[in-house]
């Protein structure tokens, strides 16, 4: 039997509803999570046993996506710790910026809730981070 076998995206929600997160299920296999204290929404997926965090932070026009704010995005002294940015094309020509983070689940024992909160919290931590980093980029788009 191999590990993503006793998975499901059920016991994702479970353990983070558990700890106080608003979650509904947004299409098969995907959940829509919302911190209740920070209002910040994410999505989170589990493809086999590796369970994907992802927040959208912005979405913006292509030419908003400059070498300046690149190299913010991709400093190693952006504050952002544990999480990546990626660039997701979108219609009309704009971009969305996207924080995501991941974590490989076993057996949905008490490590395995531990990774799904402490992912969780990594995210948030890094999203204050993030727009904080972006927030002259949203700024020119309105």
């Amino acid at each position: 039997m191999t590990r993503s076998e006793n998975l499901n995206i059920s016991q994702v929600a479970e353990c983070l509803a558990h700890k106080g997160y608003e979650v509904t299920e947004s299409g098969a296999g995907v959940l829509r999570v919302r911190d209740i204290e920070s209002s910040v929404v994410f999505r989170a997926a589990l493809e086999g046993s590796v369970l994907f965090m992802s927040v959208n932070l912005m979405t913006v026009p292509a030419g908003d996506i400059t070498a300046e704010l690149m190299r913010k995005m991709l400093s190693a002294h952006n504050g952002i710790s544990t999480s990546a940015f990626q660039l997701y094309d979108t219609a009309e020509g704009k971009v969305a910026v996207t924080l995501n983070n991941f974590c490989t689940l076993q057996n949905m024992g008490e490590e395995d809730q531990d990774d799904i909160l402490s992912l969780a919290g990594y995210l948030m931590a890094d999203v204050v981070e993030a727009r904080d980093l972006l927030q002259p980029a949203a700024a020119a788009t309105r």
